[in-house]
Order: structure tokens, then sequence, then C-alpha cells
């Protein structure tokens, strides 16, 4: 049987670090990478071992040797990208947010799903195996609180994709949804939700803190910036058990499972089953089973959480 074939779209560090994991993962090859500079391009494919490089998306998406495109994009260019694969019957694994704003995941979702193409957000928090265990044991009983946070500084420059308006800058969408996203996977959709934090002075968000609130009083408090180092660990209460994330929770090598009266779990991650390798797997497996979405991260928790982002930034503006 076949490698499953990938196309990279775009040569930053998260196409590196992604493609790296793809070549790693037996079974799979990256075929080719497009970016709108042909020589970054090809320079990419010589590392990841892929036998064609291109000088725009358009022609990566058409090649057909590839099965699937592995979009790391700046946020608003994931659209253009994801729908040049979806017309050409590409599996779709899309860097995390969706998109840049809920119309442009809205459109994307309904394009894949009128074609029956398989699209999903690249949210590598939900396929590490230690959080996984987290989501899934019962031990914790109700989960009733969830404190999580991802800051650090970065200086401001207007023309830095962390900054800049046009590139979706800001730290809600960058950083600010793993801490959101955590809460999301544990407690699901907040009924309400309070924010307060801080614009930098060309209006994109510099940095905000949240309360998530849920019936009967359960709560996540959640923080991200782009001004100031934070912990970026979070803890998980339970009526049962709580959990100890330490840094960097969304991808955690070690948590801590306690609870009293209990002795205290420690569970190290294994390299090989990081959450990249987690996430492309699943692709490959979606695309074998003829699925077009994925039960762990569903289409419509990516637009659930694309609103939730998008009224906490309107809280700040």
């Amino acid at each position: 049987m076949r490698d499953f074939a990938w196309g990279i779209a775009a040569t930053g560090g998260i196409a590196q670090t992604v493609g790296a994991a793809i070549a790693a993962e037996p079974g799979m090859r990256v075929a080719a990478v497009g970016s709108r500079d042909l020589g970054r391009a090809r320079a990419l494919a010589a590392t990841l071992g892929a036998e064609s490089a291109y000088g725009s998306y358009e022609h990566l998406c058409a090649d057909p040797a590839v099965d699937a495109i592995y979009v790391a994009t700046p946020h608003a260019q994931h659209l253009p990208v994801a729908a040049a694969a979806i017309a050409n019957g590409k599996a779709v694994l899309c860097e995390k947010p969706l998109a840049a704003s809920m119309a442009d995941a809205e459109t994307m979702v309904r394009l894949a799903r009128e074609a029956g193409v398989f699209l999903m957000e690249a949210m590598w928090m939900r396929f590490n195996p230690l959080i996984r265990m987290i989501a899934g044991d019962e031990r914790f009983g109700e989960i009733r609180s969830v404190q999580a946070s991802f800051g650090f500084a970065h200086p401001y420059d207007e023309a830095h994709r962390l900054w800049a308006p046009e590139l979706g800058g800001g730290a809600l969408l960058d950083l600010g949804i793993y801490p959101f996203g955590l809460a999301q996977l544990l407690l699901g959709m907040p009924e309400s939700l309070r924010v307060t934090g801080s614009l930098a002075p060309n209006g994109v968000d510099a940095e905000a803190a949240g309360l998530l609130t849920y019936s009967g009083g359960r709560h996540a408090v959640v923080a991200t910036s782009l001004l100031a180092h934070y912990p970026n660990s979070a803890h998980v209460v339970g009526t049962g058990m709580r959990a100890e994330i330490p840094a960097a929770f969304w991808a955690p090598e070690r948590i801590v499972l306690s609870a009293p009266g209990m002795e205290p779990e420690e569970h190290l991650l294994d390299p090989a089953d990081n959450g990249y390798a987690g996430e492309v797997r699943e692709v490959r497996a979606a695309v074998a089973e003829g699925r077009t979405e994925s039960a762990i991260m569903p289409l419509d928790e990516s637009l659930a959480m694309m609103g939730l982002l998008a009224d906490a930034r309107q809280q700040l503006s």
C-alpha cells in the first residue's frame, strides 16, 4: 500500500514542524510544498524529502499525487487555500484557528460539507494523549473548574503576524484559543463570558482574561497575553480528582493526577505519540474510512470556538 501523501501550504515554522512530523510518521510522506515564494518552497521540499515544489497554492492543491493539504499560512489566508484544496477533492488539515473570522470559517465548513471533503482544524492539543486521558477519565467525576493561561512577551511590531490585523493578529486567536479550547473540551460552551484586557495601538487584542460560567456554578478562568510571560500551565478540578498540567499545558509531556487519600499519579508522554502525530493520523484514518469530519475535533466545535473568540474580542473593543 502506498504512503499517504501530503502537500504543505506555506513554509514557516509551524509548516516545518508539522512537515517533519509527517515525514517521520510510518506510512506517510510529504509529496509537495507550496508557497508564493518558489525558492522557499523548494528549500522546504528538499528538507522534507518532497519531490515537488510550487510557487502557488493553487498548483499545490491541484497536484494529483497529493492526498491531503496541510494549511499553515497566516490565519487570513486559510480560506482561499482551503477552498482550493476542497475544490480539488483534497482532505484539509487547517492550522488553528480555522480562519481569521467567523464568516471565513463558516464558508470553509460549508464548502467542505457541500463537496463531501474532509476538513479539520489542527488543534493538536486535542490529540495529545495526556489531554485525552484527562478528558476521558471518569475518576474526575463532574469537572467543576478549569484554569489555564498562555502568554509571552513579544515586541510590538505592526508588520509581525502576531500583531498585524490584516493577518488575523492578536493574542486571542493565536494563543488564547488554547486556554479557551481546554475549557471547551472539558466543560463545553459556556452560558456566559466576561472578558477584560487591553488593545495594542493598532487595535488588535494584546491581552485578555476571561471568566466562563456554566450551569451549577462550574467555571473556567483563562488568560492570554502578548505583553507578559504567564505560567502557561493548567489546573483541572473535578468532584473526584484533579489534574496539574505543567507548561506548556497545550502540549504536555507530563501530568499529575491527585485526590485526597489517593497516591498521586504521574503520567508521561511517549514522544512518538505527540499531538502532531495524532492529528495527521486522524486525517489519514478519516480518508481511509470515508469520513468527512473528525469526532475528536468536530467542525461544529471549531465554529463554536470562533464565535466565542469573536465575542471575547468584541468585549475588548
